[in-house]
Protein backbone atom coordinates (compact mmCIF):
# COMPACT_ATOMS: atom_id res chain seq x y z
CA UNK A 1 0.00 0.00 0.00
CA UNK A 2 1.08 3.44 -1.15
CA UNK A 3 1.32 6.52 1.11
CA UNK A 4 -1.18 8.96 0.47
CA UNK A 5 -0.16 12.80 -0.43
CA UNK A 6 -1.67 13.79 2.60
CA UNK A 7 0.40 11.06 4.81
CA UNK A 8 3.19 12.21 3.20
CA UNK A 9 2.53 16.10 3.82
CA UNK A 10 2.07 15.09 7.51
CA UNK A 11 5.43 13.38 8.27
CA UNK A 12 7.25 16.08 5.90
CA UNK A 13 5.65 18.71 8.93
CA UNK A 14 6.79 16.68 11.17
CA UNK A 15 10.15 16.47 10.05
CA UNK A 16 10.47 20.19 9.48
CA UNK A 17 9.01 20.83 13.02
CA UNK A 18 12.24 18.57 14.72
CA UNK A 19 14.99 20.42 12.14
CA UNK A 20 13.72 23.62 13.32
CA UNK A 21 13.04 22.93 17.13
CA UNK A 22 16.57 21.69 17.68
CA UNK A 23 18.43 24.61 16.88
CA UNK A 24 15.81 26.42 18.92
CA UNK A 25 16.47 24.54 21.80
CA UNK A 26 20.38 25.20 21.57
CA UNK A 27 19.71 28.74 21.44
CA UNK A 28 17.59 28.47 24.52
CA UNK A 29 20.22 26.98 26.44
CA UNK A 30 22.85 28.61 25.33
CA UNK A 31 21.30 32.19 26.18
CA UNK A 32 19.94 30.83 29.98
CA UNK A 33 23.56 30.85 31.19
CA UNK A 34 25.36 33.81 29.44
CA UNK A 35 27.95 34.74 31.92
CA UNK A 36 32.05 33.77 31.43
CA UNK A 37 31.63 29.73 31.34
CA UNK A 38 27.88 29.84 29.95
CA UNK A 39 26.70 27.66 33.11
CA UNK A 40 29.09 24.63 31.17
CA UNK A 41 30.95 22.73 33.53
CA UNK A 42 34.16 23.62 32.23
CA UNK A 43 37.87 22.73 32.00
CA UNK A 44 40.30 20.40 34.24
CA UNK A 45 41.21 19.58 37.92
CA UNK A 46 44.47 17.80 37.11
CA UNK A 47 44.35 14.31 38.23
CA UNK A 48 41.42 14.66 39.97
CA UNK A 49 39.06 15.77 36.92
CA UNK A 50 36.64 12.81 37.21
CA UNK A 51 36.12 12.94 40.80
CA UNK A 52 33.24 15.00 42.61
CA UNK A 53 35.26 17.96 44.80
CA UNK A 54 33.70 17.45 48.31
CA UNK A 55 30.73 18.93 49.41
CA UNK A 56 30.60 21.82 51.72
CA UNK A 57 28.53 24.26 53.33
CA UNK A 58 28.66 26.56 50.34
CA UNK A 59 27.73 24.20 48.15
CA UNK A 60 26.35 21.36 50.34
CA UNK A 61 24.74 18.90 47.31
CA UNK A 62 27.00 17.83 44.53
CA UNK A 63 28.56 19.09 41.55
CA UNK A 64 27.97 18.43 37.89
CA UNK A 65 30.97 16.76 35.91
CA UNK A 66 32.58 18.38 32.97
CA UNK A 67 30.86 19.32 29.74
CA UNK A 68 34.16 20.30 28.51
CA UNK A 69 37.56 19.31 29.23
CA UNK A 70 40.62 18.55 27.76
CA UNK A 71 41.02 15.82 30.52
CA UNK A 72 41.17 11.84 29.68
CA UNK A 73 39.78 9.58 32.92
CA UNK A 74 42.33 7.67 33.74
CA UNK A 75 41.93 3.59 35.33
CA UNK A 76 41.14 5.02 38.57
CA UNK A 77 39.23 8.05 38.29
CA UNK A 78 35.51 8.55 38.51
CA UNK A 79 32.84 7.74 35.95
CA UNK A 80 33.39 6.09 32.66
CA UNK A 81 30.56 7.68 31.48
CA UNK A 82 31.62 11.21 31.65
CA UNK A 83 30.42 13.18 28.39
CA UNK A 84 33.38 15.66 26.78
CA UNK A 85 30.63 17.09 24.68
CA UNK A 86 27.55 17.25 26.03
CA UNK A 87 23.88 16.32 24.54
CA UNK A 88 23.96 19.69 22.97
CA UNK A 89 28.01 20.79 22.45
CA UNK A 90 27.82 24.74 22.13
CA UNK A 91 30.25 24.44 18.90
CA UNK A 92 28.10 22.03 17.07
CA UNK A 93 25.80 18.56 17.42
CA UNK A 94 29.23 16.82 16.47
CA UNK A 95 29.39 15.07 19.78
CA UNK A 96 27.31 13.72 22.53
CA UNK A 97 24.51 11.07 21.69
CA UNK A 98 21.99 13.49 20.09
CA UNK A 99 25.10 14.57 17.99
CA UNK A 100 25.09 11.10 16.72
CA UNK A 101 21.45 10.55 16.25
CA UNK A 102 21.45 13.20 14.36
CA UNK A 103 24.22 13.01 12.26
CA UNK A 104 23.14 9.74 11.38
CA UNK A 105 19.41 9.53 11.63
CA UNK A 106 18.53 13.14 10.38
CA UNK A 107 20.87 13.01 7.68
CA UNK A 108 19.67 9.87 6.01
CA UNK A 109 16.09 10.25 7.15
CA UNK A 110 14.88 13.98 7.68
CA UNK A 111 16.07 15.33 4.71
CA UNK A 112 15.01 12.11 2.58
CA UNK A 113 11.72 13.43 3.68
CA UNK A 114 12.21 16.75 2.74
CA UNK A 115 13.59 16.22 -0.38
CA UNK A 116 10.48 13.68 -1.61
CA UNK A 117 11.41 10.15 -0.44
CA UNK A 118 10.69 8.02 2.73
CA UNK A 119 12.72 8.66 5.72
CA UNK A 120 15.33 5.88 4.81
CA UNK A 121 14.78 6.78 0.83
CA UNK A 122 18.68 7.10 0.98
CA UNK A 123 18.73 3.81 2.08
CA UNK A 124 16.40 1.93 -0.17
CA UNK A 125 13.13 3.68 1.09
CA UNK A 126 9.77 2.14 2.60
CA UNK A 127 6.63 2.25 1.15
CA UNK A 128 4.39 0.12 3.14
CA UNK A 129 2.24 1.09 6.50
CA UNK A 130 5.10 -0.74 8.53
CA UNK A 131 7.96 1.67 7.55
CA UNK A 132 5.45 4.40 8.15
CA UNK A 133 4.85 3.56 11.73
CA UNK A 134 8.70 2.79 11.80
CA UNK A 135 9.73 6.77 10.75
CA UNK A 136 7.16 7.92 13.02
CA UNK A 137 8.51 6.21 15.88
CA UNK A 138 12.10 7.19 15.22
CA UNK A 139 11.12 10.73 15.20
CA UNK A 140 9.16 10.50 18.19
CA UNK A 141 12.16 9.11 19.63
CA UNK A 142 14.69 11.44 19.06
CA UNK A 143 11.95 14.28 20.51
CA UNK A 144 11.73 11.95 23.76
CA UNK A 145 15.44 12.18 23.50
CA UNK A 146 15.41 15.73 23.67
CA UNK A 147 12.95 16.66 25.68
CA UNK A 148 14.26 14.41 28.67
CA UNK A 149 17.75 16.27 28.14
CA UNK A 150 15.91 19.31 28.40
CA UNK A 151 14.52 18.11 31.69
CA UNK A 152 17.14 16.83 33.13
CA UNK A 153 19.31 19.95 32.35
CA UNK A 154 16.33 22.49 33.75
CA UNK A 155 16.29 20.16 36.95
CA UNK A 156 19.76 18.65 36.86
CA UNK A 157 20.18 14.65 38.83
CA UNK A 158 23.01 14.18 41.39
CA UNK A 159 26.08 13.71 38.83
CA UNK A 160 27.27 11.16 41.54
CA UNK A 161 25.39 8.61 43.32
CA UNK A 162 26.38 8.01 46.77
CA UNK A 163 28.96 11.22 46.30
CA UNK A 164 30.34 12.62 49.33
CA UNK A 165 27.76 15.01 50.57
CA UNK A 166 25.73 12.51 52.46
CA UNK A 167 28.04 12.10 55.70
CA UNK A 168 30.03 15.44 55.34
CA UNK A 169 29.54 17.10 58.48
CA UNK A 170 28.75 21.17 58.42
CA UNK A 171 32.02 23.08 58.04
CA UNK A 172 33.49 25.33 60.51
CA UNK A 173 32.56 29.19 59.61
CA UNK A 174 35.71 30.79 60.17
CA UNK A 175 35.60 33.96 58.21
CA UNK A 176 38.86 35.15 56.46
CA UNK A 177 37.34 38.90 56.26
CA UNK A 178 36.91 38.02 52.07
CA UNK A 179 33.23 35.62 51.69
CA UNK A 180 35.44 32.84 52.51
CA UNK A 181 35.16 30.33 55.50
CA UNK A 182 38.58 28.98 56.49
CA UNK A 183 39.23 25.32 57.32
CA UNK A 184 36.28 23.81 55.49
CA UNK A 185 37.88 20.79 54.49
CA UNK A 186 41.28 19.38 55.32
CA UNK A 187 43.80 18.82 52.33
CA UNK A 188 47.75 18.25 52.31
CA UNK A 189 48.26 21.96 50.83
CA UNK A 190 47.87 24.78 53.47
CA UNK A 191 45.20 27.49 51.99
CA UNK A 192 46.29 31.31 53.75
CA UNK A 193 43.93 34.17 53.71
CA UNK A 194 45.71 35.76 51.08
CA UNK A 195 45.08 32.52 48.67
CA UNK A 196 41.19 33.26 49.31
CA UNK A 197 41.36 37.18 48.17
CA UNK A 198 43.04 36.02 45.27
CA UNK A 199 40.47 33.69 44.42
CA UNK A 200 37.74 36.19 45.34
CA UNK A 201 39.68 38.94 42.98
CA UNK A 202 40.20 36.07 40.11
CA UNK A 203 35.98 36.07 39.84
CA UNK A 204 34.98 39.70 39.94
CA UNK A 205 38.40 39.87 37.66
CA UNK A 206 37.34 36.98 35.19
CA UNK A 207 33.45 38.41 35.08
CA UNK A 208 35.01 41.98 33.65
CA UNK A 209 37.58 40.37 31.32
CA UNK A 210 34.62 38.19 29.91
CA UNK A 211 31.73 41.42 30.08
CA UNK A 212 34.94 43.33 28.11
CA UNK A 213 35.39 40.49 25.53
CA UNK A 214 39.28 40.93 26.30
CA UNK A 215 41.22 37.39 25.55
CA UNK A 216 44.33 39.27 26.17
CA UNK A 217 43.34 39.71 29.58
CA UNK A 218 41.97 36.63 30.25
CA UNK A 219 45.19 34.84 29.21
CA UNK A 220 46.34 36.71 32.51
CA UNK A 221 43.66 34.75 34.47
CA UNK A 222 42.74 31.66 33.58
CA UNK A 223 44.42 28.75 31.63
CA UNK A 224 45.40 28.40 28.00
CA UNK A 225 42.29 25.51 28.46
CA UNK A 226 39.94 28.14 29.95
CA UNK A 227 40.69 30.56 27.37
CA UNK A 228 40.15 28.47 24.77
CA UNK A 229 36.25 28.04 25.80
CA UNK A 230 35.87 31.51 26.79
CA UNK A 231 37.24 32.92 22.85
CA UNK A 232 34.75 30.25 21.44
CA UNK A 233 31.89 31.42 23.72
CA UNK A 234 32.38 35.26 22.61
CA UNK A 235 32.92 34.06 18.96
CA UNK A 236 29.33 32.68 19.07
CA UNK A 237 28.45 35.61 21.08
CA UNK A 238 29.41 37.26 17.68
CA UNK A 239 28.19 35.51 15.70
CA UNK A 240 24.75 36.09 16.97
CA UNK A 241 25.12 39.79 17.27
CA UNK A 242 25.01 40.16 21.04
CA UNK A 243 27.31 41.01 23.62
CA UNK A 244 27.11 39.63 27.63
CA UNK A 245 27.61 42.16 30.22
CA UNK A 246 27.98 40.70 34.04
CA UNK A 247 28.76 43.40 36.14
CA UNK A 248 27.81 44.33 40.13
CA UNK A 249 29.99 40.80 41.01
CA UNK A 250 29.83 40.29 44.67
CA UNK A 251 31.04 37.29 47.10
CA UNK A 252 28.52 36.17 49.31
CA UNK A 253 30.01 33.36 50.62
CA UNK A 254 32.98 31.09 49.89
CA UNK A 255 34.60 27.66 51.26
CA UNK A 256 37.54 25.50 50.26
CA UNK A 257 36.28 21.86 49.19
CA UNK A 258 39.64 20.40 48.63
CA UNK A 259 43.19 21.93 48.10
CA UNK A 260 46.06 19.72 46.51
CA UNK A 261 49.63 19.24 45.27
CA UNK A 262 50.53 17.65 41.87
CA UNK A 263 54.40 17.60 41.15
CA UNK A 264 55.12 21.79 40.48
CA UNK A 265 51.33 22.37 40.80
CA UNK A 266 49.23 23.79 43.19
CA UNK A 267 45.01 23.37 43.53
CA UNK A 268 42.65 24.73 45.16
CA UNK A 269 38.71 23.89 44.26
CA UNK A 270 36.59 25.91 46.23
CA UNK A 271 32.76 26.67 46.58
CA UNK A 272 31.67 29.99 46.09
CA UNK A 273 28.29 31.65 45.98
CA UNK A 274 27.77 35.26 44.59
CA UNK A 275 25.46 37.71 43.21
CA UNK A 276 25.87 39.51 39.47
CA UNK A 277 23.60 41.35 37.13
CA UNK A 278 23.74 39.49 34.11
CA UNK A 279 22.23 41.00 30.73
CA UNK A 280 22.60 40.23 27.13
CA UNK A 281 22.53 43.06 24.73
CA UNK A 282 22.29 43.48 20.76
CA UNK A 283 25.52 44.44 19.87
CA UNK A 284 24.70 47.02 17.76
CA UNK A 285 21.32 48.77 19.13
CA UNK A 286 22.63 48.27 22.83
CA UNK A 287 18.73 47.09 24.01
CA UNK A 288 18.73 44.07 25.99
CA UNK A 289 17.66 40.61 24.59
CA UNK A 290 18.47 38.31 27.52
CA UNK A 291 19.00 38.47 30.84
CA UNK A 292 17.78 41.04 34.13
CA UNK A 293 18.86 43.88 35.30
CA UNK A 294 17.74 42.94 38.69
CA UNK A 295 21.05 41.05 40.74
CA UNK A 296 20.94 37.33 40.72
CA UNK A 297 22.75 34.76 42.98
CA UNK A 298 24.77 32.25 41.61
CA UNK A 299 26.51 28.99 43.44
CA UNK A 300 29.79 27.33 41.42
CA UNK A 301 32.66 25.44 42.18
CA UNK A 302 35.94 26.85 40.68
CA UNK A 303 39.00 25.51 40.75
CA UNK A 304 42.47 27.03 40.61
CA UNK A 305 45.87 26.10 39.55
CA UNK A 306 49.34 28.10 40.27
CA UNK A 307 52.69 26.88 39.24
CA UNK A 308 54.95 26.97 42.26
CA UNK A 309 55.90 30.40 43.37
CA UNK A 310 53.11 31.38 40.25
CA UNK A 311 49.77 33.59 40.38
CA UNK A 312 46.91 32.06 41.08
CA UNK A 313 45.09 30.92 37.58
CA UNK A 314 41.39 30.07 36.89
CA UNK A 315 41.72 26.38 35.77
CA UNK A 316 37.63 25.15 35.88
CA UNK A 317 34.30 26.12 36.52
CA UNK A 318 31.53 23.28 37.56
CA UNK A 319 27.99 23.68 38.27
CA UNK A 320 26.43 22.30 41.41
CA UNK A 321 22.94 20.87 41.43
Amino acid sequence: MNFTQHTRGIVRAIAVAIALALPLAAISISAADARAGGGFGSGSRGSRSFAPPPSTSTAPGTTQPFNRTYSQPGTNMGSPGVNSGGLFNRGGMGRGLLGGLAAGFLGAGLFGLLFGGGLFSGLGGLSSILGLLLQIGLIVLVVRLAMSWWQRRQTPAAAYAGGPAAGVSPQPNYRSGMGFGLGSASAPLEIAPTDYEAFERLLGEVQAAWSNEDVAKLHMLATPEMVSYFSRDLEENKARNVVNKVTNVKLLQGDLAEAWREGESDYATVAMRFSLVDQTLDRNTGQPVAGSEQPQEVTEVWTFVRRRGSSWELSAIQQTN
